[in-house]
């Protein structure tokens, strides 16, 4: 990939700080949790229209993968240099309206944080397209035989509400660069910044090579629209960015699916590493965009010997610390105890604090914090709730081990098995090659923020889909393809 695509940590800051200056922001907290009326982007209207079934906005999940389908006959006769204009629209649209529909989002959805959601429109500059696709060859004594990738087709796209926009624009790069169209079922929650987008992406894709419906959108997008969207024979694959629940419902709809699936990444601090690194680039990865990243530090197991000095390299970071009747508080609003069919207790996430602010959570625990702190964290025993749920919070609860194993054993339990992402912190390469091999996850991180398993802050590209579940890994346009091998044989070749 060429070196303009690379979008480190430090430009990543450097553009976070940018944003906040235009947006006349002080601290690094962009908006309120509650966008209401005293929001910076509550003035950004939702009500504007989406001209319903015009430039890929559809009623229905059957009439949008109808037109989905009719668009992708048509690329097709585009080639490969007709996927890279569609693909060069994006990137472009994203980077010129990343403050416009991130002020958008947020209004919508009420969860992160404005300069972050900013920060991620920016950032699909380094999403992969056609170059992706190089075929492989091989000659010898009878022939030559090529292998080559093509399209699925139609690919209906699930995307979530954490990264509404960022992921259906993601997803447009990768499966157009491979030849496809998509029809996307949004969450309902992030539903009508989506359309505003998709109608955007078709008005400006129609206008350069003259096709409409590339990407089409469900308007008002519902289980039934989901159902219809797995049932259709227009739609050839399913890509789910989403919960376990609607995950395993694409998983028995009888078609492929690539599935990102739920995650709860730990993180290890061992007695080799560096702390000060290390509390920084927690605080950058647990932080952002108020923890929605699915990758992003959740928990924290450090060992015993250098367990003080690093709580201290935390505070010293910007972080703040609860104690634990603050943290008592904040658990007591942030959980409440269900019962399932056999009777057994366990704690449901209040999603009404999912993606809000230090802040808020703070106000919650009756904590007095610093104005501008990214994030909370306390300190917390293995089996508290904040260390096994998801909870997206920024909000990190940090566990004492008395070695490396217990903390990798700590780390597996707390993981659950998702085989998502996880982080080690560390210059013992023994360590963390078992931390590796006992995690087997599909991002691993070693001595940086989890942002650095998607380019930020390390090498490599991004993308807001990880296939988890289904193990395709962070998805590419080689993900959204089928292999197909031409053999020439040797015209002297006798049978």
């Amino acid at each position: 990939m060429s070196s303009e695509l690379k979008f480190d940590e430090s430009t990543l800051r450097g553009v976070v700080e940018d944003v906040l200056r235009s947006l006349g922001q002080t601290s690094s907290t962009a908006v309120p949790s509650k966008p209401e009326a005293d929001c910076a982007c509550a003035a950004t209207p939702l009500s504007v229209s989406v001209d319903q079934g015009k430039h890929g906005v559809f009623q229905t999940a059957g009439e949008a993968a109808q037109a989905a389908s009719v668009a992708f006959s048509e690329l097709r006769k585009l080639g490969v240099a007709g996927r890279d204009k569609v693909v060069n629209i994006v990137k472009t649209m994203t980077y010129d309206k990343a403050e416009e529909w991130g002020k958008l989002e947020l209004a919508e959805t009420k969860i992160g944080r404005l300069d972050h959601k900013i920060a991620k429109l920016l950032g699909l500059r380094n999403v992969p397209g056609t170059e992706w696709l190089s075929p492989y060859g091989m000659s010898g004594d009878h022939g030559i035989s090529m292998e080559e990738y093509t399209p699925f087709g139609v690919i209906g796209a699930i995307t979530p509400v954490t990264h509404s926009i960022p992921t259906l624009s993601g997803n447009i790069i990768n499966m157009v660069a491979a030849g496809n169209t998509l029809v996307i079922n949004a969450h309902p929650n992030g539903a009508r910044c989506a359309a505003v987008a998709v109608r955007e992406f078709n008005q400006a894709i129609e206008r350069e090579i003259g096709i409409p419906n590339i990407v089409t959108i469900v308007e008002t997008p519902s289980l039934d629209s989901f159902n219809e969207l797995c049932g259709s024979e227009d739609v050839n694959l399913l890509c789910v960015t989403g919960g376990p629940g609607v995950v395993n419902a694409a998983m028995k709809s009888g078609k492929r699916s690539i599935c990102a699936g739920p995650g709860n990444p730990p993180v290890l601090v061992d007695e080799t590493a560096n702390l000060d690194k290390a509390a920084e680039g927690i605080i950058f990865g647990g932080s952002f965009d108020n923890n929605l990243l699915c990758i992003g530090e959740k928990e924290i197991f450090v060992v015993d010997t250098i367990y003080n000095k690093f709580i201290e390299a935390l505070k010293k970071a910007g972080a703040a610390q609860l104690n634990s009747s603050q943290l008592d508080r904040l658990t007591q609003a942030a959980f409440t105890d269900s019962k399932d069919a056999g009777g057994c207790s366990h704690p449901v996430l209040n999603r009404d604090l999912v993606g809000r602010d230090p802040s808020v959570l703070a106000d919650i625990a009756g904590a007095s914090i610093a104005a501008g702190t990214e994030l909370l964290f306390a300190e917390t025993d293995a089996d508290h709730p904040f260390v096994f749920e998801e909870q997206m919070m920024p909000m990190v609860p940090v566990v004492r081990v008395k070695d490396v194993q217990e903390g990798i054993e700590r780390s597996l339990v707390a993981e659950h098995g998702y085989k998502h992402s996880a982080m080690i912190h560390s210059l013992n390469v023994e360590n963390m090659t078992k931390m590796l091999q006992a995690l087997d996850c599909t991002l691993f991180v070693k001595n940086g923020a989890c942002l650095a398993g998607l380019g930020t802050g390390g090498e490599g590209y991004s993308s807001f889909s990880i296939a988890t579940t289904t193990g395709e890994g962070i998805t590419t346009p080689k993900t959204f393809t089928r292999t197909r091998r031409c053999v020439l044989v040797d015209s002297l070749r006798s049978f």
